[in-house]
């Protein structure tokens, strides 16, 4: 019942695509958390991101509105359509607030947590290939969702001793180069910090979503 013919999976073909564009932000955010002198090498990727995703999610819901029939629930495709777009706008923000605020060397555990998203998104890529073939890849894929699942709960660690450390980081660097230095660092990597563990917690957002979809029809 649930393998679905060429016309069907067209729905699951642009999850693909979209997923992969927030893998991309998540690489770009990576690269420039590890050296934002790279910033400027993707200023026109960056930018072009959200437009990207906005573009295949519209084709998504233009298709929704002309389906009689849908391979999934119509409710399901619209809502997890918006969160992975959802998902490329907080990438987005976060790679224009390293930019805008020239925030210089990153805290020394924000690569790990960048690393986690590029991990968690690529299993999210995984997930919807195989989602077309739900009863087949069922186990594969909740492999997949579980592993984002993890990787959200270890960056929530990783998040908190980050701050933790940023806020004692600041009230040394006070006493040697002045408050508002000290203030300016820390108000830069907090923000961006937050960015990326929210952008983290997203990941489990559009897993849980998928493993929903599993439950329903696999």
């Amino acid at each position: 019942m649930f393998n679905f013919s060429r016309k069907d999976t067209e729905f699951f073909d642009l999850f693909v695509e979209n997923a992969k564009v927030f893998h991309l932000g998540a690489v770009m955010l990576d690269e420039i958390i590890k050296d934002p002198n790279k910033s400027l090498e993707h200023i026109e990727e960056i930018l072009g991101l959200e437009s990207t995703a906005d573009e295949i999610n519209e084709k998504i819901i233009n298709k929704l509105n002309l389906s009689f029939i849908t391979p999934i629930d119509r409710e399901d495709i619209y809502s997890i359509a918006g969160e992975l777009a959802k998902g490329v706008d907080m990438l987005q923000g976060a790679l224009q607030r390293i930019i805008m605020y020239h925030a210089g060397h990153s805290t020394r555990r924000s690569p790990d947590l960048t690393k986690l998203l590029v991990d968690g998104t690529t299993e999210l890529v995984k997930s919807f290939k195989l989602l077309s073939d739900v009863k087949k890849n069922q186990r594969e894929i909740l492999d997949a969702v579980h592993k984002v699942s993890d990787y959200e709960s270890k960056g929530d660690l990783i998040y908190r001793a980050e701050i933790g450390i940023l806020f004692d980081e600041a009230v040394e660097a006070a006493k040697e180069h002045g408050a508002s230095r000290a203030v300016i660092h820390l108000i830069k990597w907090k923000d961006i910090l937050e960015d990326v563990e929210e952008a983290l917690d997203h990941t489990k957002k559009v897993a849980d979503m998928i493993r929903g979809v599993v439950m329903k029809y696999a």
